[in-house]
């Protein structure tokens, strides 16, 4: 009865953020927009196994196959509103607004799917718990910013991705297998999760006695093979899967995306670039490479002048070596209910330590994180921090100036409501309420045990460090926003960039930190 009545609350959240993006469809949209519209054209008007050879645009297909189809089932509306949304070479660059019209809502609509993973996953928490994550889920700036602005599909992807957590959290295995499985055939990037998924069904699931063992795995293997299969089978009968791997991972592509996402290699980069400066000082002959970290490698040749060269090969053993404490913690204690931090903290991972990271990929550990953030007082803090240090790290994506009002009002209201949220939820009438509610359950976490204490000193309140930390992204958009145009001009345009990456990357490294100490020392 609870969660048939919290239906009609679910879809009146999601009404109100339908109207937040219908109001944003005039708005900037990036060459996303035109790389969708292609991809409909594209599925629309050629047989399937030509769909990863075509070269009719720069923006080929590089999405998985299910993505491909959901573009083809996408494309037989559009092509009733608008034939030449899906025309192959009339098409290119369309923007009339009946094309506008239908992505953007496509969008929107797209977006119940998100909803049903974030029903399946609140459905039989107590009320406050739930309306909290609701907010911090299908509120967020982060997916209005990247979705309904700048132009893509996250919300749905990471709807397949909150359907798998809530049903491994209900112990349910095989089907959250299955939806990861179908996650992956959408797009490919969700894969660094797949370790941590691999190691937890094999030692959760499948790790029960020789006999029932084999058995289950065989199941899981099955279940998993048969997605495979139904998503590139057909592309390997026509010769084409070759193809289709080399779209799908162009590594040729550079180490950087053109902005740099906040991650490691940010430093990495701006620390051969110290070194070279001052060895040049010093009189060595330092050789500047003409290569550039996000436009692909040139040969054998290194965009670095000091520092070694960084290969695909090294940015995948990084990140194998930095999930390697959530292999041991999903073997050793493989919990149902730590499923939701092994998976966030994989995608953290991904982020900092990955190869061509895009900006928008913090989504990917963000949206999860918000289940995490209900668990403790320490855990509401942390995400506090670093939802708003993710959400700033996305507004260079809308650089023009009649967008610049409503990042910062997105990003500020959902501050306000994350601060009032976690106020009301961690004060200290409800501290025992949450202890007690806690042994009930049977929970050892320590996190969850340490809420009370801190909730009775005054509930939800953020340090004099996180404080200064914010303050100085203020600083930082001061900075770049008003006073660099106006003492520097149009001398060092890359600088406001370059801070942004810098600054953000400090947070969400201390966010990797802060994850990674909670895995190694929670029992």
């Amino acid at each position: 009865m609870e969660s048939s009545s919290s239906t009609p609350q679910l879809l009146w959240f999601f009404a109100i953020a339908a109207c937040v993006k219908l109001l944003l469809i005039p708005a900037y949209y990036s060459t996303d927009f035109e790389v969708h519209r292609h991809w409909l054209a594209l599925t629309h008007s050629l047989p399937l196994s030509n769909w990863y050879a075509d070269e009719t645009s720069p923006w080929t297909l590089d999405y998985p196959p299910f993505f491909a189809c959901f573009e083809r089932f996408l494309s037989i509306f559009a092509h009733y509103i608008d034939p030449q949304i899906v025309d192959l070479r009339n098409g290119l660059n369309y923007r009339a607004n009946s094309a506008i019209y239908f992505l953007r809502i496509s969008v929107i609509l797209s977006d119940l799917w998100l909803l049903f993973g974030v029903y399946r996953l609140t459905k039989s928490a107590d009320v406050k718990r739930r309306d909290l994550i609701w907010v911090l889920i299908v509120w967020s700036p982060a997916l209005v910013i990247v979705d309904h602005l700048h132009f893509q599909y996250n919300g749905f992807l990471l709807g397949w991705l909150l359907l798998s957590i809530s049903f491994l959290q209900e112990g349910k295995d095989l089907m959250g297998g299955f939806l990861f499985a179908v996650l992956l055939c959408f797009k490919h990037l969700f894969a660094v999760a797949a370790p941590v998924y691999f190691v937890y069904l094999l030692r959760h699931y499948c790790w029960k006695g020789l006999v029932r063992g084999f058995s289950r795995l065989s199941v899981l293997g099955a279940v998993v093979v048969a997605v495979f299969a139904a998503a590139y089978g057909p592309f390997l009968y026509h010769g084409q899967i070759q193809q289709v791997f080399n779209r799908m991972f162009p590594f040729g592509r550079g180490l950087c995306h053109a902005y740099w996402a906040p991650n490691f290699w940010v430093f990495y980069i701006i620390l051969d670039k110290v070194f070279s400066f001052f060895l040049k000082k010093f009189g060595f002959s330092i050789q500047i490479p003409a290569a550039s970290f996000t436009g692909g490698l040139v040969g054998d040749s290194s965009p670095f002048a000091v520092l070694p060269k960084i290969s695909p090969s090294t940015t995948l053993i990084m990140v194998l070596l930095a999930l390697s404490p959530c292999f041991i913690k999903a073997w050793t204690n493989p919990q149902p209910r730590m499923v939701a931090r092994w998976i966030t903290y994989a995608y953290t991972c991904g982020f900092l330590f990955g190869w061509h990271v895009h900006e928008k990929a913090s989504l990917h550990f963000v949206i999860p994180l918000a289940i995490v953030a209900m668990q403790s007082l320490e855990d509401a803090k942390h995400y506090f921090m670093l939802s708003i240090v993710s959400c700033y790290s996305l507004f260079p994506l809308l650089y023009e100036a009649q967008e610049y009002p409503i990042k910062v009002l997105l990003l500020l209201l959902h501050s306000i409501l994350m601060w009032l949220g976690f106020s009301t939820k961690f004060t200290r009438a409800s501290a025992p309420n949450t202890t007690v509610t806690a042994k009930k359950k049977g929970a050892q976490s320590k996190s969850i045990e340490s809420s009370s204490p801190a909730a009775e000193k005054g509930g939800f309140t953020i340090g004099w460090v996180g404080k200064s930390y914010l303050l100085g992204l203020l600083l930082v958009e001061i900075w770049g926003q008003f006073l660099h145009p106006y003492l520097l001009g149009d001398k060092f345009p890359f600088v406001p960039l370059m801070l942004i990456s810098t600054y953000c990357a400090f947070g969400i490294m201390y966010s990797w930190i802060w994850q990674l100490r909670w895995i190694i020392s929670t029992a």
